[in-house]
């Protein structure tokens, strides 16, 4: 395998019926780009030319490669994960569409396995042409969680460069649902995975994260609910007995339209709408959706496939350049946290008023003097 010395970031197509190609197109056609990074799409060539003619893209070049470790920097490399001739129907939920975006997801989650690729940003994909297609799963967090979470628990969590930052306690399930999937286990092992990739992938020391209710006004003392006082107050107690710095629970509305949320690196909410629907007012045109709690780094744009603007070339590729940056940003940082932790000083005495004390400077939570 050739070394590189470039971020090697893998993108898949998505949904080919959506702006996946477009917001593609748009995000890797600037001069230089392949000076920052080495792109490798996971994608078709039939459809590649597709879009490139319909949207005036003609004189964009991807060289065409049957594996990721095949990929070569300076230039934007394709896998043909189709081996074929694909339909395109813009606009249309298809299970052929379905089953292309399923084809570029595993040859993409492989070549991270095989480490050909460093990082990998999706394109977005219908759930309902994924399940005709035959795929279990309620969207990538849960996939990518089933492949490439060796046993442990994934996080969803949207962010922007500079904040705010929101992860979800439950992510892909109906709202009817959401109460029963509440448990103070569940939220204090969110908060410990999110404590952590605060300060593996964001680099922040000493994280705070608020807590957002379940209930509308935190369930006022138990009128309208008893999960606050039940679940959430433990759990937050629980954290931040382990040394987590969580406060609340936060009613969501006067949280966000307070402007509370930024006194803190992290917001904890308790279901999907609670926390994207504030986020994506806020930070909409430069949201990124990451994967934290993976042995990887994945990350998305926080849009959909736009199947109601596919094929005008109106499509925004901010988001999906901002997940690429973003991507490659925590790649950066994991590496220096990791580098960081790799050759730690032993364990240390220290006389402290005539007594001696055990000083461990391997833990992450020792504050000694």
């Amino acid at each position: 395998m050739k070394e590189h010395k470039l971020p090697r970031v893998g993108i898949t197509h998505g949904d080919i019926n959506g702006i996946g190609y477009e917001i593609i197109l748009k995000a890797l056609e600037p001069d230089g780009i392949t000076e920052l990074f080495t792109p490798v799409i996971f994608g078709a060539p039939g459809v590649l030319g597709y879009y490139k003619k319909s949207l005036g893209f003609e004189d964009f070049k991807a060289r065409v490669v049957a594996s990721a470790d095949k990929a070569e920097p300076g230039a934007v490399n394709l896998v043909d994960i189709a081996a074929g001739e694909l339909k395109v129907e813009p606009g249309k939920v298809t299970p052929e569409a379905g089953h292309a975006a399923k084809l570029a997801l595993d040859a993409a989650v492989q070549a991270l396995r095989n480490r050909e690729i460093d990082l990998l940003v999706t394109a977005p994909i219908n759930k309902e042409a994924m399940k005709s297609a035959g795929f279990p799963f309620p969207g990538h967090t849960e996939y990518l969680e089933a492949e490439l979470a060796d046993g442990n628990k994934s996080l969803m969590l949207l962010c922007r460069e500079g904040g705010p930052r929101v992860a979800l306690v439950t992510t892909h399930i109906p709202v009817n649902e959401v109460s029963a999937a509440i448990s103070k286990e569940a939220i204090v092992e969110k908060l410990r995975t999110l404590h952590h990739t605060l300060r593996k992938d964001f680099a922040i020391e000493r994280p705070k994260i608020a807590v957002l209710s379940l209930n509308p006004h935190a369930g006022d003392g138990g009128a309208i609910g008893s999960e606050e006082q039940e679940i959430i107050t433990p759990a937050i107690q629980e954290a931040y007995s382990r040394k987590i710095m969580a406060f609340g629970p936060f009613a969501a509305d006067g949280f966000f339209g307070s402007g509370s949320y930024q006194a803190y690196d992290a917001v904890l909410a308790m279901y999907h709408d609670q926390g994207l629907a504030p986020f994506k007012l806020l930070a909409m045109e430069e949201g990124v959706n990451f994967t934290a709690g993976l042995p990887y780094v994945r990350t998305s744009p926080d849009h959909g496939t736009g199947f109601d603007i596919v094929n005008r070339g109106v499509a925004d590729p901010a988001s999906l350049r901002a997940a690429i940056y973003a991507g490659i940003d925590i790649l950066r940082r994991r590496k220096i946290y990791i580098r960081s932790k790799a050759n730690p000083l032993k364990k240390q005495y220290v006389d402290r008023s005539g007594d001696k004390v055990k000083l461990d400077l391997t833990k992450d939570d020792n504050n000694p003097l």
